[in-house]
């Protein structure tokens, strides 16, 4: 029977590589009751971990009051740690007055490079060479410690980063982030676009990829955006559980 310790710490894992997430949905990914769950939902909600707001129209399934969905907050990602996040800032500021702007963006590029090394570049434009593209990234990202995921929303998928290992400095340094968004439109060919990142404060980086092509016989100005449904579409709440 696994303690309390690591039956909480398998709800944070669940909430970072998946939330937002019901309470359902992590008792059976877990082999838990929903109500056990729940209990740990709420201490971390108390502790200022984790937050829950209900599901958006279009996550919603049958009829009935939205279920809660559950994620962790800039607190209980930080819990998870940021190593060397001081040592790390220092040396991008001592860079930055050595070889100024283009010297980060320079240092921002490399590290994603490494990142991706061993990616190629989309060769052909169809909705599954594009998801599966979109995979292979997200699975680099994962393994440089981003807990990184994909999901298809509307026309497009979404590339998900629910943890940053540098948000701490990306803050400070955003062309980290500017970095990441450069090698998703160089590997996938395309115009991406980024909702939302966790060093401006939101709970995952979600950046949404068209699934088709946009026709070049039609102006720019006339054509018709894409859907990009946000990984969150509704606000969130800091109530205790109760699906």
């Amino acid at each position: 029977m696994p303690s309390e310790g690591h039956t909480r710490a398998a709800i944070i894992r669940v909430l970072l590589e998946q939330g937002p997430i019901t309470a359902t949905a992590i008792g059976e990914r877990l082999g838990l009751a929903p109500a056990g769950v729940r209990r740990h939902l709420d201490a971390l909600i108390e502790s200022g971990e984790a937050r829950a707001g209900r599901s958006a129209s279009w996550q919603q399934k049958g009829r009935g009051r939205p279920a809660k969905q559950y994620q962790l907050t800039a607190a209980g990602r930080g819990r998870l740690g940021h190593a060397y996040d001081d040592l790390a800032g220092a040396a991008m500021r001592q860079l930055r007055e050595l070889g100024g702007d283009s010297a980060i963006m320079d240092f921002a590029r490399k590290r994603v490079g490494t990142i991706v090394a061993g990616i190629d570049k989309l060769a052909r434009h169809t909705p599954d060479a594009t998801r599966d593209k979109a995979d292979e990234i997200a699975e680099a990202f994962s393994d440089a410690g981003f807990a990184a995921s994909t999901r298809v929303v509307g026309a497009g998928v979404q590339i998900c980063q629910h943890h940053c290992p540098v948000s701490h400095v990306a803050e400070e340094f955003p062309e980290l982030c500017t970095a990441e968004l450069e090698a998703f439109r160089e590997l996938l060919g395309t115009h991406v676009q980024r909702l939302a990142t966790i060093a401006n404060g939101d709970c995952v980086c979600t950046t949404h990829v068209p699934l088709l092509m946009p026709d070049p016989g039609i102006p720019t100005s006339t054509r018709k955006k894409a859907t990009a449904q946000p990984a969150v579409a509704s606000p969130l709440d800091s109530g205790r559980s109760a699906e």
